[in-house]
C-alpha cells in the first residue's frame, strides 16, 4: 500500500467528469486501498479518484470506523437540508458552509462487484454527497455563494504557494492538528 500524492484545486483532473468502472481489477482493488492509506495520512474522511490523478468513478470514505468502497456511486434518493462545514483534501486550509441534502441513499458497486446501497445522513451522508460531486468534476467550493466562494479563493490563494506542480504531498505523521475536527476533512 502507498500514500499517494493529492492534486490541489488548479489541477485541471479535479474538474474533469470520470469514467464508469465497467470490470474491478486488482489494480483497482489496490488503487482503493491506496486511496485509503492516503486519506488516512491526510487525516480525511473520504477521497476520490480524481484527487489522486485518477479518472476511474471510484470514491473511498471511512466514517466512525466503517470503511466504504464505491465504484460508480450515484444518489438515488434524497431528502431534507443541512448545513456543514466542509473542507477538503484537495484545498487545504479552506472551508466553507455548504447546504446539502440531509439524507441520501447511494447505489453502487463495492470490492466483489456487487450493486450495494448505503445510507447516510449527517457526516456520512455529507460525505458520500462530497466524494460524489469530485467524480463529476464538481468541489465544495462550487456550493458556496459568489461572495462566500470568492473568500474561499483568498484564502486558497495564500495556501497554494505551499504546493508546487499542484501536488500535496503527505508524509505519514506529517499532518499536524489546525483545530478543525477531522470530520471537517472530505
Amino acid at each position: 500500500m502507498a500514500v499517494l500524492p493529492i492534486y490541489v484545486l488548479g489541477s485541471p483532473v479535479l474538474r474533469q467528469e470520470t469514467t464508469p468502472v465497467t470490470t474491478i481489477t486488482p489494480e483497482l482493488l489496490k488503487l482503493a486501498d491506496d486511496m485509503f492509506d492516503t486519506m488516512h495520512a491526510a487525516q480525511g474522511v473520504g477521497l476520490a479518484a480524481p484527487q489522486v490523478g485518477r479518472s476511474e468513478r471510484l470514491a473511498v470514505v471511512e466514517v466512525e470506523h466503517e470503511r466504504h468502497v464505491l465504484f460508480n456511486p450515484e444518489i438515488v434518493f434524497e431528502e431534507g437540508e443541512l448545513r456543514w462545514e466542509e473542507g477538503c483534501l484537495s484545498i487545504p486550509e479552506v472551508y466553507g458552509d455548504v447546504y446539502r441534502a440531509a439524507r441520501v441513499v447511494v447505489r453502487a458497486m463495492g470490492r466483489n462487484g456487487k450493486t450495494f446501497e448505503i445510507e447516510g445522513q449527517e457526516l456520512l451522508g455529507v460525505c458520500l454527497q462530497h466524494e460524489i460531486d469530485h467524480l463529476h468534476g464538481k468541489l465544495f467550493i462550487d456550493h458556496l455563494s459568489f461572495l462566500k466562494k470568492r473568500k474561499a479563493l483568498a484564502a486558497w490563494d495564500e495556501e497554494k504557494g505551499q504546493y508546487p506542480d499542484l501536488l500535496r504531498i503527505i508524509t505519514p505523521g506529517s499532518i499536524h492538528d489546525d483545530g478543525h475536527d477531522d470530520s471537517e476533512r472530505l
